[in-house]
C-alpha cells in the first residue's frame, strides 16, 4: 500500500506483559491452525488505530507456549492519515489496552523512538525468571492461584548452595550447544552468560499459613540473547544438582561436552515456571537508534533519555507516575482514534 501524501509514520517501542498459558507462545500464528499468539492479539487491537498501512509488531523476545512475560517488548509503525499527529506514547498504550480482547495481555508503556530502531537487535540485556516450588507431594496440593505459575517438585528441599555452585559454571562467555534444543535458528551456539542466581522467594501470597510445607525458589538468567529453550534447559540441570542427582562439577562437563543429546542435557524444565523478565537497551557508542533502560522492578522501568542528534527535542518523556496533561489527553483521545 502506498503511503498517503503528506502522512508521516511514527515507530514506537512497546512494553507488554502477558499469561502464557493459553497462547501458542508469543509470535503471531498465521493461517487457519486454532492455536493462536500473544502477538495476533496485539495486531488485531492495532488496527483500530486506523494506521495508513498495516500495523505489525516486531518482537524483541520470542517465547514458547506456556511461558509467561512481566515485560516484553516489540516496535512498530504507525502511520495516519495526511495532517493527522502521530499518537501520543500515551495515548496509544491507552488506545491498544481498549481494545485487546483477552484477559491475560497487558501494555504497560509506549515510546516514540527513531525510525531505524529494532526491538529485537537494538536489546542489550535479557533476564528470565524461573520460578520453583517444593514440598508439592501432588498437583493438588499446589494453590489454585499458583498453578501453572511454578514448576512444582515433590521434594521436601533442594541443596541450594550446590545450585549455586553448579551455577557458577555457567558464567560467562561459553559454546552453550549442550543446552541447545533442536530448531534453533541461531547461527552460533556462543552465548555470554552474566548472571545465573539461585535464591529462596519470601513466599507466594497465594498460600495459606497452614500450607507452610511449601517453599518457592527463584532461578534468574541474564544474558544479551539466549538460545532455543537455553533457560528450560539450564534449569533442568540446576534442579538436578538441586535434588542430588548431578554434582555441581559435572555443569561444567555438560557444558564442555557440547552435546544435547546427553543423558542430562535432554531434560526440559516445563514452559509454566518460566518468565521473561526484563527486555533492556543501552546506547552503545552513542547510537542515537537506541534507548537507555534502568529496570527497577518486574513491571516498572524509568528512561534515562533518548539520544538524538543535538537539537533534536526528547521524545521519550516520563515512564512512570500519571501524565500531567492526562485529562486533556483523555479528551482528545476519541478524536485520535476514529479519524
Amino acid at each position: 500500500m502506498v503511503p498517503a501524501a503528506g502522512s508521516v509514520r511514527a515507530r514506537y517501542l512497546v512494553y507488554f506483559q502477558y499469561l502464557g498459558t493459553e497462547f501458542n507462545g508469543v509470535a503471531a500464528v498465521r493461517g487457519s491452525q486454532r492455536a493462536i499468539g500473544v502477538q495476533n492479539y496485539l495486531e488485531e487491537a492495532a488496527k483500530r488505530l486506523n494506521s495508513v498501512v498495516p500495523v505489525k509488531f516486531t518482537i524483541s523476545s520470542r517465547t514458547d507456549a506456556g511461558v509467561h512475560a512481566l515485560s516484553n517488548a516489540a516496535h512498530l509503525d504507525i502511520q495516519r492519515r495526511s495532517g493527522q499527529p502521530p499518537f501520543s506514547p500515551e495515548v496509544l498504550a491507552e488506545a491498544l489496552n481498549g481494545h485487546l480482547r483477552h484477559p491475560a495481555i497487558r501494555v504497560l508503556q509506549a515510546f516514540r523512538v527513531p525510525s531505524d530502531f529494532h526491538a529485537r537487535h537494538a536489546a542489550t540485556s535479557r533476564t528470565y525468571l524461573y520460578r520453583l516450588a517444593t514440598g508439592c507431594q501432588r498437583p493438588d496440593q499446589l494453590s489454585v492461584f499458583e498453578r501453572n505459575r511454578c514448576w512444582a517438585l515433590r521434594a521436601d528441599c533442594l541443596d541450594v548452595d550446590a545450585m549455586q555452585e553448579a551455577a557458577q559454571h555457567l558464567l560467562g562467555t561459553h559454546d552453550f550447544s549442550a543446552f541447545q534444543s533442536a530448531g534453533s535458528p541461531a547461527t552460533s551456539s556462543v552465548r555470554t552468560l552474566r548472571r545465573a542466581s539461585v535464591s529462596p522467594d519470601l513466599g507466594s501470597p497465594f498460600v495459606l499459613p497452614q500450607e507452610n510445607r511449601l517453599q518457592f525458589w527463584n532461578l534468574e538468567f541474564e544474558s544479551q540473547s539466549f538460545l532455543y529453550r537455553q533457560v528450560r534447559r539450564m534449569t533442568a540441570v540446576l534442579v538436578a544438582v538441586g535434588l542430588g542427582a548431578l554434582r555441581p562439577a559435572q555443569v561444567r562437563v555438560i557444558l564442555e561436552s557440547r552435546d544435547p543429546l546427553g543423558r542430562h542435557q535432554t531434560r526440559v524444565a516445563p514452559a509454566c515456571g518460566l518468565f521473561l523478565k526484563s527486555v533492556q537497551y543501552g546506547s552503545p557508542g552513542g547510537n542515537p537508534a537506541c534507548v537507555q533502560w534502568e529496570s527497577q522492578d518486574p513491571g516498572g522501568f524509568t528512561p534515562w533519555r533518548h539520544r538524538e542528534p543535538p537539537g533534536a527535542r526528547d521524545t521519550l518523556g516520563p515512564a512512570t507516575g500519571p501524565c500531567p496533561a492526562l485529562h486533556a489527553m483523555e479528551a482528545r483521545r476519541d478524536q485520535h482514534l476514529t479519524t
